[in-house]
């Protein structure tokens, strides 16, 4: 499988940044591709983590999304090059008499690595999102090998798109959404929490009705003080946000933020300084359609999680750029990882300390300096 490999080691990120398709962007240290198109022609939904092994994504793909042929494939970041990716789980329910086998699509992997125990892949399975169950499969080695798939209990779907984050107390705690059938359709945001790496299960929500709002797929930020704030993708043409003064014990009511949104995947965390940084489509649906376009992609950058400033261009070219994920890791560095043209994974390293914000213009993206 053809694939470009442009870093050599995370070492080496004071080098000349490459792939840059935007100029004057210095916080932009690496570019690169982990995965071009070979075993499988259509990727979707990358996630990306930091084990003690070393970093390790993850996406679904296949011949195209909603195929039964579309499993959970997985690469990892081995003396600076991404290995070749190996399917690690997949759709397949049982095989039937005359060897045929009844599969079903795969969906949206989540990579997690907790403090203690081994690294968690939650992913869902099923005919559609609205008849989907979550998964979860575990590595003991850093993604070299995985347990044997479990499916979570009845009604836990794990985290729907974005990662967990684990508390102080040890919990860890999954922002997810559901997405129901029946007209009109209901989206909404709930979360699930377990105190035994997933053993067991607390279910929180639904937030709210799903129709006033339709959200679903949020990221959750920590203000501080058992303060967390959730925000993500709606159908209202703009981030949704809620926030939570328990450490998601509870959630206040739901709102609508500033920053624009295209009833597509976004994704957000909390950094080591306190800023907040959020990877998303600054553009709003078009009127008529599912969405809006899934160009540009954008980075921006929050002190308290609900005032952004536009800080990054990843993408501006026609095409899709879309379903980002977002961590840093023990370094300090950003790492952001993104379907890109629904043919490749893009992977983009950021360096926080020359990441500088600037403000909108009337909720505009601002022109260069």
């Amino acid at each position: 499988m053809k694939r470009i490999f442009l870093a050599v080691s995370l070492a080496s990120l004071a080098l000349t940044p490459v792939l840059k398709s935007i100029p004057d962007q210095p916080a932009i240290l690496q570019s690169e591709f982990i995965y071009e198109p070979g075993l499988y022609p259509q990727i979707h939904a990358s996630t990306i983590e930091e084990t003690p092994h070393g970093l390790v994504a993850a996406w679904f793909g296949g011949t195209h999304e909603k195929n039964p042929d579309v499993g959970i494939w997985v690469s990892r970041l081995v003396d600076g090059k991404w290995t070749e990716s190996v399917e690690v789980a997949n759709g397949v329910q049982h095989r039937n008499a005359d060897g045929t086998v009844h599969r079903h699509p795969t969906w949206n992997p989540v990579l997690f690595q907790p403090k203690e125990g081994p690294l968690m892949l939650f992913y869902k399975a099923g005919p559609n999102p609205d008849a989907w169950w979550g998964m979860l499969t575990t590595s003991a080695d850093g993604g070299k090998n995985w347990s044997h798939p479990q499916r979570l209990p009845e009604g836990i779907l794990g985290p729907i798109k974005n990662r967990p984050i684990q508390l102080a107390n040890g919990d860890i705690l999954c922002p997810t959404s559901n997405e129901s059938a029946e007209k009109v359709t209901k989206w909404n945001v709930h979360f699930e929490r377990t105190t035994d790496l997933g053993k067991t299960w607390e279910k929180i929500g639904p937030l709210h009705d799903g129709i006033a709002i339709q959200a679903i797929q949020p990221s959750i930020l920590v203000l501080g003080g058992g303060k967390l704030l959730a925000i993500g993708r709606s159908r209202q043409d703009r981030v949704f946000e809620v926030q939570s003064n328990d450490n998601g014990k509870t959630w206040g009511e739901m709102g609508l933020g500033s920053l624009p949104n295209n009833n597509s995947g976004t994704d957000a965390t909390t950094l080591k300084d306190g800023r907040h940084v959020i990877v998303y489509n600054h553009i709003g649906g078009t009127p008529g359609k599912w969405g809006g376009k899934r160009t540009p992609l954008n980075v921006a950058v929050s002190k308290d999680g609900k005032v952004w400033q536009a800080a990054l261009v990843l993408e501006d070219e026609p095409g899709e750029y879309s379903y980002p994920t977002v961590i840093q890791t023990s370094d300090g560095m950003i790492h952001i990882t993104y379907t890109w043209k629904r043919q490749k994974v893009k992977h983009v390293v950021v360096d926080p300390a020359t990441l500088v914000g600037r403000d909108f213009v009337d909720g505009n993206w601002p022109t260069a300096n």
